[in-house]
């Protein structure tokens, strides 16, 4: 990945384990109006890193899983999750 000083797009939460999922829930990381070539295997993509590159999300998985160490840079991360709310804080 070129620039890797790059500043992420939206803010970035955990990398997953190599082996675990990747979490991408906000639309952010899906372009509806261009495919481009992933980054990874080359084939078209509408999937955007948090960083904007295109990657498949099993390539980006793949890949964290393959390189493990270099994975805790964080190119690719997991959405930050909101904090649960617990049942019993009801403050109306």
């Amino acid at each position: 990945m070129t620039g890797r000083s790059k500043k992420p797009l939206f803010e970035p939460g955990l990398i997953p384990a190599p082996g675990a999922l990747l979490d991408w829930r906000d639309s952010q990381h899906f372009d509806r109006w261009q495919d481009r070539p992933c980054a990874l295997c080359d084939k078209p993509t509408p999937m955007r890193s948090h960083y904007g590159e295109p990657v498949h999300k099993a390539c980006a998985e793949d890949w964290i899983a393959a390189n493990p160490t270099e994975a805790r840079l964080g190119r690719f991360a997991s959405d930050v999750q909101p904090k649960k709310r617990r049942r019993d804080d009801n403050h109306a």
